[in-house]
């Protein structure tokens, strides 16, 4: 499917990958990646080519619900892993829990929590990282110069403000399918 994966990205739609492009399944088995902007469903489809051209297995988290006949075996192929927060656990834990659990997950999330124009990012992705101890991998949705720009694994540090700081500057005018929403 690696093939049919490339014909579609590179040749019909017109879309390269840049930057880290040597990620491989076996150099970084475990990370939270985010993808910014997302301004459109369309970020789905070109998220889901962007893995099938790099053979790499990425993951989503949602809520255990999801997972229930008829969607449940849709939603794992694709990748989804179900948490069951309990009324103690709160989601942070809950997906860093999921880290130590796997010995291969990398965790895909817009860190806008919304494909409408935001001022700031949540911050459950930088956190999730620092307690499961995993880099975080940056990739734009650049659909104005159509790449996706791959950073190299970066570990957040104990200062949120410079960290963010340097993830924002590695967006810095991309602009999504709804540019007025980048």
């Amino acid at each position: 499917m690696q093939w049919l994966a490339k014909l579609i990205y590179f040749k019909i739609l017109g879309w390269k990958v840049v930057g880290n492009t040597n990620m491989s399944q076996d150099t970084v088995k475990k990370a939270v990646i985010i993808a910014v902007p997302h301004t459109s469903w369309h970020d789905f489809y070109i998220g889901v080519l962007l893995r099938a051209v790099l053979n790499l297995k990425t993951n989503f988290v949602g809520k255990k619900e999801l997972f229930i006949f008829p969607f449940g075996w849709f939603f794992k192929a694709l990748g989804g892993a179900p948490i069951n927060r309990q009324n103690n656990e709160n989601k942070v834990d809950a997906i860093a829990k999921l880290f130590h659990e796997k010995e291969e997950f990398r965790m895909t999330m817009a860190p806008e929590g919304t494909r409408k124009k935001v001022k700031e990012w949540r911050t459950g992705f930088y956190f999730i990282a620092k307690k499961a101890n995993v880099p975080i991998i940056m990739f734009t949705l650049d659909f104005e110069n159509k790449q996706n720009k791959i950073s190299e694994p970066f570990y957040p540090t104990d200062d949120i403000k410079a960290d963010f700081e340097f993830m924002h500057h590695f967006f810095k005018g991309v602009k999504g399918k709804i540019p007025d929403y980048s």
